[in-house]
């Protein structure tokens, strides 16, 4: 294996500033995690749509799967959130990646258990105080990421640059519109110590989503996602008939309760595990255009370090 070290890798333990994306459904499982962190980079337990039992069950099986370095993601605003935290606590994760609240509610207590902490930021303001609690480094989401891109809508590029410049020596890893390894490359160049890759590990073979999810991400353009639901916890995922529902009461400046009824409707549980793309949230990043085949999570992997590499011979040598 190909080894790239930078200050992500380093603080991780990984081969690979390779971070594959928590994601709802698609990697609610051991199969995907344990696959990407096997290959060298960093596999994520999607704890968020998760029952303990289920997630307990997942936590041994990483334990069990691989002496490799793995996360969990948790979003602090799910339900039973507090019992989620003790769970993993009794666990140990290597590495806990938090979104959607604040860094002081959990950081000393996995810092006592020895697991290093990632907080999920999308601006320089929670850049800075999540870096001032004290978290071992940041993900960055710019707007071209699938799921939930920033209010601000800033560009993955502009909103890394801007984080690392804000927060000087904390490690960064990027996340938005990355799909193979000329990203990589590209946010290593602007300062960041690793990127985070979602939507090409939803077309991986371990995924845990249905097959019509999987081909519906392969077979976008880049113009095929949409962001809807603004003013309800905006997403962005691949233009169907409810995108088309939900932009057409938007244009038309629809009362918030038929937009919050249309939106509530309409699940990622549906889209993934049922298959209903049409009506289903497809949630996926622009850069689901990059991608055109399903493929094992190891040789994903394989390809974008090797992307990578060519990407960096094509710079200019330096003088």
């Amino acid at each position: 294996m190909t080894a790239i070290p930078t200050p992500v890798t380093r603080l991780l333990g990984v081969e690979l500033p390779i971070v594959q994306a928590g994601m709802s459904w698609a990697s609610s499982c051991s199969a995907l995690p344990l696959a990407v962190s096997r290959a060298g980079g960093l596999g994520v337990v999607a704890a968020g749509p998760m029952r303990l039992d289920d997630l307990d069950r997942t936590l041994g099986e990483m334990r069990r799967g691989t002496d490799r370095p793995w996360a969990v993601n948790l979003p602090l605003y799910r339900k039973g959130a507090q019992e989620v935290i003790d769970l993993l606590l009794e666990h140990r994760p290597p590495v806990l990646i938090a979104s959607q609240g604040g860094p002081r509610r959990y950081l000393d207590r996995f810092h006592a258990a020895g697991t290093i902490c990632l907080h999920v930021v999308a601006g320089t303001e929670h850049a800075r105080k999540a870096a001032g609690a004290g978290v071992d480094g940041l993900v960055v989401v710019g707007a071209e990421a699938g799921g939930h891109p920033p209010p601000s809508m800033v560009g993955t590029g502009v909103l890394v640059r801007a984080v690392v410049t804000a927060v000087p020596g904390t490690p960064v890893i990027a996340s938005g519109g990355i799909a193979d390894g000329a990203g990589l490359a590209a946010m290593l160049a602007l300062g960041a110590g690793g990127a985070q890759f979602g939507t090409r590990f939803l077309a991986s073979d371990e995924a845990t989503v249905h097959p019509a999810y999987k081909a519906a991400v392969a077979g976008a353009s880049i113009e095929d996602t949409r962001t809807v639901g603004h003013g309800l916890g905006t997403i962005r995922g691949i233009a169907n008939e409810f995108t088309a529902r939900m932009a057409e009461l938007e244009r038309v400046a629809a009362p918030l309760d038929a937009r919050r009824e249309a939106f509530d409707a309409a699940t990622l549980r549906d889209a993934a595990l049922h298959g209903d793309v049409s009506g289903g949230k497809v949630e996926a990043g622009q850069s689901a255009g990059l991608v055109d085949e399903v493929l094992p999570a190891a040789k994903i992997v394989e390809r974008i370090v090797a992307e990578y590499e060519r990407a960096r011979h094509r710079l200019p040598a330096a003088r």
